[in-house]
Parts: structure tokens; C-alpha cells; sequence
């Protein structure tokens, strides 16, 4: 029942960090469960079906908040439909000892990229319109197999791709990612199903994935706004990335000591991201605040107040 209860508040933590980025829910998760001992076909399988309920109520949320595009969501679900269901397929064909390191080096790499997407912090220039076909297609086709070899990956690629695209604004991006997730677990759940079938597949698992994640999205979606992106970008990132080196560095029997300084230099590696991104978000804020005092100062009642002595 414990167990139950942190899958439910891991559950509750991935989707809102998935609703608030546009991604997290998959990789989070699945690192999660195949912490706890499930192959990595299973912990996908079990995501895969989790996310078909959280992607679907974060996908109205995020509808009621104005924030989805809904012709881009129908281009880019299609090819990663299609996408995901072959990455469910090849993940289900894969031994147990092939795929536990190969998804946790997938999920390593997704980690990692998320805390350098974060850590750049580049700034967006939107150019109106919307993404074209001939980045969606291949983007979708991506995102869907990474999604279900991995457990997630989904809001990892398409997200930073279609900010940099510039052609929606950020809120957007994340609804659109959120809202066409939907079919993108429910194509990788009918190819695990067709590759698995139920058997090895704990509902119990599922069911608290679900209903976590299920709390957690309306809140996500109505808070994305107010969220520092970068700091919890890179917190999240670091995560995943420091739970997915322990699979490796264990699949390939590091010796204690190599174990130990590898795991300290990521460890510090990332403290020091996190400091560094955290500093300079406190620094904007303020430098904010000041230029919105300033502004306040410069009220018309005090150039009124003034234009007595320009009248003399």
C-alpha cells in the first residue's frame, strides 16, 4: 500500500512538472518504476496507459486555458501515433537484459538534454502562423518512437523544437505537446498490448500513476504561467538524468570506486547548474521589479506636477 501511495505522489509530481513544461510525465515515471523493479517494457506499458487518462484531462485543462492549437495537434499526433507504436513494438520484441540499459541510457540522454535546454534559457522570437508539415511529420515520427522505447520522451522532443520554431507562443507549445500526447500513448499502449498483452502488467501501478497524474493537471495547467520554467527545467532534468546512471553504471558493473567518483562528478555537476540558473532567475525577478518601480514613478500625475515649472 506504501508503494501504492509514492507511485501516486510520483505520479501527481511528473504530470504537473508535464503540464507546467510540456514534458516529464513519461520520463519520470518510467524511471520510477524501473527504480522498482519492472523491465522497461513493462514500466513503458504501464506509463503508456497511465498517460492516456493524465494526457486527456491535461489536454481539456489546457483547452479551457486558451493554450492549444488545434490544427497543429492534428498534424503532429498522426505521425506520432504511428511512431509510438512502432517504438512499442521493437521495446516489446527486446530481452529484459538488452533493454533495461538501452532505456536507461535513452532516459539518461532525455535527462540531460532537458537540463541543457534549461540552462541555455534562449530567448523565443515568435513569428506568428503555425509549424509547417514538413517538420511536423518527422518531429512526431521522433517524438513517438523515443516516447514509447523510452517511457517518455514525447514532451522532450517535440517541445524544445517547436519553441525554437517560433511560430507559437510558449503556453501554446506546451497545450498543443499535452493535447496530442493522447494519441500518443494510446497508439503505444495498443502496441505493447499486441506485444505483451496484460500479462506482467501490475494495474495497481497504473491505476495510482493515473490517478496522481489526474490531481495534479488541471493545477498545472492554470499555474503555467507563474512557473520559472528554467529553474524547474533543470531540477527535473538533473533527476532523471542522476536516477537513469545508476541503471547504467550498474549495467555495466562499474567498479565502487569508478561508481562512487562518477556519480559524485554528476551529482556536484548538477548542484552548480542548478545554483547558477537559480541566481540568474533571481536576478531577472529583481531587475523586473526595479524597472516596474521605475515605471510607476514616471506617472502622468507627476509630469502634470512638473509642467508648471516648464510653464514659467
Amino acid at each position: 500500500m506504501t508503494g501504492l501511495i509514492l507511485i501516486a505522489l510520483a505520479g501527481f509530481g511528473a504530470s504537473f512538472v508535464d503540464g507546467a513544461l510540456g514534458m516529464g510525465f513519461g520520463v519520470t515515471s518510467t524511471t520510477l518504476l524501473i527504480a522498482v523493479g519492472l523491465s522497461p517494457a513493462l514500466a513503458s506499458a504501464s506509463v503508456q496507459m497511465a498517460k492516456i487518462g493524465t494526457a486527456a484531462i491535461s489536454g481539456v485543462a489546457h483547452h479551457r486555458f486558451g493554450n492549444v492549437d488545434w490544427p497543429t495537434v492534428r498534424r503532429i499526433a498522426l505521425p506520432g501515433a504511428i511512431g509510438s507504436f512502432a517504438g512499442a513494438t521493437v521495446l516489446s520484441a527486446l530481452a529484459t537484459d538488452i533493454a533495461r540499459p538501452l532505456a536507461g541510457a535513452v532516459l539518461f540522454l532525455l535527462g540531460v538534454y532537458v537540463v541543457i535546454r534549461f540552462t541555455r534559457g534562449q530567448a523565443i522570437t515568435l513569428r506568428g502562423g503555425r509549424p509547417r508539415r514538413r517538420l511536423l511529420l518527422p518531429l512526431g515520427l521522433t517524438g513517438g518512437f523515443i516516447d514509447a522505447t523510452g517511457g517518455g520522451g514525447w514532451g522532450p522532443v517535440t517541445t524544445p523544437i517547436l519553441l525554437a520554431d517560433g511560430r507559437l507562443e510558449p503556453r501554446r507549445v506546451i497545450g498543443t505537446v499535452s493535447a496530442a500526447e493522447f494519441i500518443v500513448a494510446l497508439s503505444a499502449t495498443a502496441g505493447f498490448l499486441l506485444g505483451l498483452g496484460l500479462s506482467g502488467l501490475d494495474l495497481g501501478y497504473v491505476a495510482a500513476l493515473l490517478i496522481g497524474g489526474a490531481i495534479a493537471a488541471p493545477f498545472a495547467a492554470a499555474v503555467v504561467r507563474h512557473l520559472n520554467p528554467r529553474v524547474l527545467g533543470v531540477i527535473v532534468g538533473g533527476v532523471i538524468a542522476l536516477l537513469n546512471a545508476r541503471i547504467l553504471l550498474g549495467a555495466v558493473e562499474a567498479a565502487p570506486l569508478i561508481w562512487q567518483i562518477s556519480y559524485s562528478v554528476l551529482v556536484l555537476g548538477w548542484l552548480t547548474v542548478v545554483t547558477c540558473v537559480l541566481c540568474q532567475a533571481l536576478r531577472q525577478r529583481r531587475a523586473r521589479r526595479a524597472s516596474e518601480e521605475a515605471s510607476v514613478d514616471l506617472t502622468p500625475s507627476g509630469s502634470t506636477a512638473r509642467s508648471p515649472e516648464r510653464s514659467k
